[in-house]
C-alpha cells in the first residue's frame, strides 16, 4: 500500500501542471534570502510550458489560478535593486536577450522575454556562537576534507528535476522551538562567518524527523560542518537538506511522503548541542523555510 501511495503522491507532481490550482504558493518576498512570485501569462499565451532561468539556473514554473508562474529563490548575497529572470517557450534550445513580453493571444513560440522584480532590503540579527577551535580554524587534513565535500553538496543543492512539486505547503520536520532562524549574521569564537541559511529547531538526541513534503532522497552523507545529512528533491529545483542528524533512515533514490520518518535529531558536525538543520533551496539559492510552512 506504501509504494502505491509513493507512486500516487510523485504522480500527482508530474500533471500538476494541469490542475495546480489548488494549492498555495510560498509567501511573496523578493529580499535576499528570500522568494520572488512572478505571474508569466496565461495558458493561452503558451504553446507550450514556459521555462525560466535567473542566473543562468532553471527556475520552478508552475500553473496556478490559471496563471504561469515562476517561483524564483533569491541567494542572501544578492545585490539589491533590480533582477531579472529570463523566460522562453520550452521548445527553445537556450534562453533568448529579447525583451518583449508575450502579446495576449499570440502564442509565444521562438521569442523569449525578460521578466524584472526589484530586490529590497531586510536586516537578519546577529548570533556569537563558541565552538571547538578545530571548527574555525581547520586543520590542513579537515580543510581537504572540506573542499573534497562542498562540490557534493553544492551539487545536491543545485540538482533539477522535471517534477513539478504537488505541494509548497510544508509541515515542520522535528517538533520543538526554534533555536536559530535564518539569515542570522553569525559569528564563531568573534570571527565572522556566512549567514545562517537554514531554520534551526531545537531537540533532544533521538527526536524522529519526518519528510516536510513529497519528494526522493537525492543525496546523504556525513560531511565536516553538516554532519549526518539528508538531501530531499521535492521538483524542479526546490531541495529541502537536514543535517547534524544522529541517524539517517532512509537511502539514496528512496520516495517518502510528508510526515514520513526519515531520520533522528543529532549533534554531528558542527554544533553546540543536539538540533535540527533544515535548509530549503530554489534554484540553487538558499531560502527562508518559514516561507514555505503551511501556517503562513
Amino acid at each position: 500500500m506504501r509504494t502505491f501511495l509513493v507512486v500516487i503522491a510523485l504522480g500527482l507532481g508530474l500533471y500538476a501542471w494541469k490542475s495546480a490550482s489548488a494549492f498555495s504558493l510560498p509567501v511573496h518576498r523578493p529580499v535576499p534570502g528570500g522568494v520572488a512570485i512572478l505571474e508569466l501569462g496565461e495558458p493561452s499565451d503558451w504553446e507550450s510550458p514556459p521555462q525560466a532561468f535567473f542566473q543562468e539556473k532553471r527556475v520552478l514554473t508552475v500553473l496556478h489560478n490559471n496563471q504561469w508562474k515562476a517561483v524564483v529563490g533569491i541567494s542572501l548575497d544578492h545585490p539589491l535593486g533590480k533582477a531579472t529572470v529570463t523566460v522562453r517557450n520550452a521548445e527553445q534550445y537556450k534562453p533568448l536577450p529579447i525583451t518583449t513580453p508575450p502579446t495576449l493571444n499570440k502564442k509565444v513560440s521562438s521569442a523569449a522575454f525578460e521578466k524584472s522584480f526589484e530586490v529590497g532590503g531586510k536586516d537578519y540579527a546577529a548570533q556569537y556562537l563558541t565552538v571547538a577551535p578545530k571548527h574555525v580554524e581547520l586543520s590542513e587534513t579537515n580543510l581537504r576534507r572540506v573542499r573534497t565535500e562542498q562540490p557534493v553538496i553544492r551539487a545536491a543543492f543545485e540538482a533539477f528535476s522535471t517534477t513539478v512539486p504537488s505541494t509548497f505547503e510544508m509541515i515542520t520536520p522535528v517538533v520543538g522551538p526554534r533555536s536559530s532562524s535564518f539569515g542570522l549574521r553569525r559569528f564563531f569564537n568573534n570571527q565572522p562567518r556566512r549567514p545562517h541559511s537554514g531554520m534551526d529547531i531545537a531537540a533532544p538526541t533521538g527526536t524522529p524527523v519526518v519528510a516536510p513534503a513529497p519528494g526522493k532522497v537525492i543525496e546523504t552523507g556525513d560531511y565536516f560542518f553538516n554532519g549526518k545529512t539528508i538531501f530531499i528533491d521535492h521538483g524542479q529545483g526546490l531541495i529541502t537538506m537536514f543535517c547534524h542528524l544522529d541517524s539517517i533512515e532512509v537511502k539514496k533514490g528512496q520516495a517518502v511522503l510528508p510526515g514520513e520518518r526519515v531520520a533522528t535529531v543529532g549533534a554531528t558536525g558542527r554544533v553546540t548541542g543536539p538540533h535540527l538543520h533544515w535548509s530549503i533551496a530554489l534554484n540553487g539559492a538558499l531560502v527562508d523555510p518559514a516561507l514555505f510552512l503551511a501556517q503562513n
